[in-house]
C-alpha cells in the first residue's frame, strides 16, 4: 500500500470514527425538532417532517426556573474555573521552579491522589459541608473543586519546557518569582492554561451526581439537576427532552469552540517529560 493508500485508510478511519460520535448528538437534535408522535415512529426516522421550532420555547416554558439554573451553572463553573486555574498556576510554578524539601515526596502524594475515585470522597466531603453548615449554598458547589491534581499536573510539565536561562536573566534584572511568573511564564503558558480552564468549565458544568447531593432546594440547583426534574415534571415528552438537553449543551459548545485553538495547541506542545 502506497502513501496515498495510507493515508485513504487514516482519514477513512477517522471519518468513522467522527461519524460514530456525532451521531448521538445529530439524534438529539434532529429529535428536539420532531413531534411527539414521529418520536415514537418505530423504525425511526431521521429527520422532522416539519422542524418543530417551538419545542424549545416549550422546554424553557415547561420549567420556571430553568434560568436559575443557568445562572447557578455559570456561577457555579465561572468561580471554580478562577479558583482552580489560580491554584494550579501557584502549585505548578512552586513543583518546577522552587525548591523545597520533601517537593518530590508531596508531588507523589498529589499525583497519588488522582487513583482516587470521586465516587469514594462524596460521603467525607458532605459530612464535612454538613458540619460547616455549607449543604444548599455555592460553598458546597464550589470549594470542593477548586483545586485538581490533574491541573497541576500539567502546568507544572509545561512549566518545565520553558528554559531555565529565562529565569536566570529575570533574577539577574531583578525579578522575584512573582514578576517572573506573571511577566514570562504566564504569556507563555496562554495554550496549557486555556485547556486548564476548559476542562474545569466542561466538568463542572457536566457535574450532576455532586449537585444533586448538596443541594436540597430547587433554587440552588444546577442545570443537570434541572433536567432531571424536567423529566420527571414533563413526563415522556422525549421532544422536550432532547430541546431542553441542547440547550443545556450550547454553552459548552460556545466555550470549546472559543478556546478550540489553544486547546489543541496545548495538546500539541505539552510534554510529558519530568
Amino acid at each position: 500500500m502506497g502513501q496515498w493508500g495510507r493515508r485513504l485508510a487514516t482519514h477513512t478511519v477517522l471519518l468513522t470514527g467522527s461519524a460514530v460520535m456525532l451521531l448521538p448528538l445529530f439524534w438529539m437534535l434532529t429529535n428536539s425538532l420532531k413531534t411527539y408522535r414521529e418520536t415514537l415512529i418505530a423504525p425511526p426516522t431521521w429527520f422532522p417532517a416539519i422542524p418543530q421550532w417551538s419545542n424549545y420555547l416549550q422546554a424553557w416554558a415547561a420549567q420556571p426556573l430553568f434560568g436559575r439554573y443557568f445562572f447557578n451553572s455559570f456561577f457555579v463553573a465561572f468561580v471554580t474555573v478562577l479558583g482552580e486555574v489560580l491554584l494550579a498556576i501557584l502549585a505548578a510554578y512552586a513543583f518546577s521552579r522552587m525548591a523545597f524539601t520533601g517537593k518530590s515526596l508531596l508531588f507523589i502524594v498529589l499525583l497519588s491522589t488522582m487513583m482516587i475515585p470521586g465516587e469514594v470522597l462524596l460521603v467525607p466531603n458532605f459530612i464535612t459541608l454538613t458540619k460547616l453548615n455549607w449543604v444548599n449554598t455555592y460553598w458546597a458547589l464550589i470549594i470542593p473543586w477548586i483545586a485538581s491534581a490533574f491541573s497541576i499536573f500539567l502546568l507544572r510539565q509545561h512549566f518545565l519546557q520553558i528554559p531555565r536561562e529565562l529565569q536566570e536573566a529575570a533574577l539577574l534584572d531583578g525579578a522575584g518569582h512573582v514578576r517572573f511568573l506573571v511577566q514570562v511564564m504566564l504569556p507563555l503558558s496562554r495554550a496549557p492554561i486555556a485547556t486548564v480552564a476548559l476542562l474545569k468549565f466542561v466538568g463542572s458544568w457536566n457535574s450532576f451526581l455532586w449537585p444533586l447531593i448538596v443541594t436540597n432546594s430547587p433554587g440552588m440547583r444546577t442545570v443537570p439537576p434541572g433536567l432531571m426534574s424536567l423529566m420527571q415534571d414533563e413526563g415522556p415528552q422525549y421532544q422536550i427532552w432532547m430541546a431542553a438537553a441542547a440547550m443545556a449543551l450550547a454553552p459548552v459548545l460556545v466555550v470549546f469552540l472559543a478556546a478550540q485553538k489553544q486547546f489543541l495547541e496545548s495538546v500539541a506542545r505539552t510534554g510529558l517529560k519530568g
